[in-house]
């Protein structure tokens, strides 16, 4: 299984990456949405890690270009932001939605689940 990370808060971001590296999981993380894209055109990834809130492209317009370029791809929506209704209402196509703070062992459950 192959993911790609994007959240804008660089700690968060690095720190989480490690912990799933550290559990088997084959990642790559980024802190844009700009930068998300650039690796998805050169990369193939089961399952993207989106904050839904980000300067730039947020995670809801980077949802929508990076199922332009594989429809096939998953999308998990991390936010500290909203509730879950204001995500469903953004996003009807999303795999999951979880908040921040997040479960380590949750989001590697739901991970397995939608890559199958």
């Amino acid at each position: 299984m192959r993911v790609l990370l994007v959240d804008d808060e660089r700690k968060f971001a690095t720190m989480l990456a490690k912990r799933l590296a550290l559990r088997g999981i084959d990642i790559d993380y980024v802190y844009t949405g700009e930068n998300a894209i650039l690796k998805s055109e050169t990369q193939k990834y089961d399952v993207a890690i989106l904050d839904v809130k980000m300067p730039g492209i947020g995670g809801i317009e980077l949802e929508r270009k990076l199922k332009e370029l594989d429809p096939g791809m998953k999308i998990i929506f991390l936010t500290g932001h909203g509730s879950k209704t204001d995500f469903e209402k953004g996003s009807a196509s999303a795999t999951c939605y979880l908040a921040k703070p997040i479960q380590i062992d949750e989001l590697i459950k739901i991970l397995r689940k939608v890559t199958g």
